[in-house]
């Protein structure tokens, strides 16, 4: 916060004299406005930081805390004491939940969700091994079925919100190796989801689509290549470069439906640009060419 506070005071004097050099009337307005959005932030995220810092001490330190409280009193203490702190953390991540539902937060709120959810069942887990009551048992088991659930939406909701994300940023990627690195880091989130819920239809669905997108985008990139060669005249570089997108087309398409059309289309240029290599004085000046299977460039 005194980080905050002086940069909102830099931020404030520096404002103030740019806009008096410039002939502003009212300086002190547009800085002070500037000034306020700094340390409003700043405030906003301490208050973030805060509550998960508070929760994540309830999940990891609060349980074995009240235990060694548990062997100094009784054993009918020490158990409320548990389910008091389970019940704590459980509101607190109920609370966090709303906050990476709200309209324009960032996935990764949501994947420390899952992880703050991860924290509280084992230490429910552990409470329940100690050996509660049946009351509290039952409490805490009911506690674990919520929190259950809200694991499984903020997993599914990360990996769907950061597939859209990275999926949209690979389109606007120029390079062709640029588009296949960001989808990867895509598929990996997926992974990372498919991992605890590996029969969730939806995850399964977006990674198969996932998978598509990247052969499509190594099959696109040999076509062009293959187009331009034979715009060229260099038929032979466009009968190997139709080759490799034929090599790519074949190993990494899933739907066979899309992968017999474009390998019916491709073959039918390779015919094409054969015919024109028989031809009388067609592809006399071919250059140099390389087999197929390459990495796209």
């Amino acid at each position: 916060m005194i980080g905050a506070v002086l940069a909102a005071l830099a931020l404030f004097f520096g404002l103030w004299w740019m806009l008096v050099t410039g002939g502003d009337e009212a300086p002190w307005l547009p800085a002070g406005l500037a000034a306020s959005v700094v340390l409003l932030v700043a405030l906003s995220a301490r208050e973030v930081v805060m509550r998960r810092a508070w929760t994540r001490y309830l999940l990891e330190n609060g349980i074995n805390e009240h235990s060694g409280e548990r062997k100094r009193s009784s054993y009918s203490a020490g158990k409320s004491q548990s389910s008091s702190v389970l019940s704590a953390a459980l509101r607190a991540i109920q609370k966090q939940s709303i906050e990476a539902d709200a309209s324009g937060a960032h996935p990764d709120l949501h994947l420390e969700v899952f992880h703050l959810c991860n924290d509280y069942l084992t230490s429910a887990e552990d409470a329940l091994r100690t050996g509660a009551t049946n009351e509290k048992s039952v409490a805490i088991r009911a506690g674990q079925e919520r929190v259950r659930a809200l694991q499984k939406h903020h997993m599914l909701t990360w990996a769907r919100d950061t597939t859209v994300l990275l999926t949209r940023e690979a389109q606007q990627r120029a390079r062709t190796s640029d588009k296949i690195e960001t989808a990867n880091r895509a598929l990996d989130s997926l992974d990372s989801a498919l991992k605890n819920y590996p029969d969730d239809p939806e995850l399964n669905e977006s990674a198969l689509a996932i998978k598509e997108y990247i052969a499509s985008v190594k099959v696109a990139h040999w076509v062009e290549l293959a187009e331009r060669s034979a715009f060229k005249g260099h038929f032979k570089r466009a009968i190997d470069r139709y080759k490799d997108a034929l090599f790519y087309l074949n190993r990494e398409t899933v739907n066979d439906e899309v992968r017999k059309a474009g390998e019916e289309r491709i073959r039918r240029e390779i015919e094409a640009l054969r015919a024109k290599l028989k031809s009388p004085g067609e592809g006399s000046n071919e250059p140099e060419t390389n087999g197929g299977g390459r990495t796209p460039e």
